[in-house]
């Protein structure tokens, strides 16, 4: 596991935000795969993915059959759109350079199951915010 960066409060023109994505996902059939230079075209994917979107990597771990990344985007990006684009330039790029494993073990061309995880997380609790709507909604 590696960070690349701490979680904190980001502007752009428009806004300031802190939003901060754990998004999980596996190969397809779960197969133990991810590792040796897989894993490290993965991560140099990764990075270059979300390098081009202005996405920050807070913090990322390839297990050998699943994916946990945490990033931290603009409130435009929707983490479905993330992970589409995740998935899809990284499956392309490792079937492009090992074109044995993509039909010895997928079939379909895919390399990444269907489904996924995505949690957020943010430096304020949901108790914090639910306190300060409350203490002041009191007020109006």
């Amino acid at each position: 596991m590696f960070n690349i960066k701490e979680v904190y409060n980001q502007t752009s023109n428009s806004c300031k935000y802190n939003i901060n994505y754990h998004m999980v996902f596996c190969p397809k059939y779960r197969k133990k795969i991810l590792f040796d230079e897989i894993k490290q075209d993965l991560e140099t994917i990764f990075k270059s993915v979300c390098s081009s979107h202005n996405w920050d990597i807070i913090t990322m771990e390839i297990m050998p059959e699943h994916i946990h990344i945490f990033i931290s985007a603009h409130p435009k990006h929707s983490p479905m759109d993330i992970v589409k684009n995740l998935k899809g330039v990284s499956a392309r790029l490792i079937f492009k350079s090992y074109p044995k494993f993509q039909k010895k073990e997928y079939w379909g061309g895919h390399l990444w199951s269907s489904g996924y995880y995505v949690g957020t997380a943010g430096v304020v609790t949901a108790e914090a915010i639910r306190k300060y709507i409350d203490a002041n909604s009191s007020n109006h």
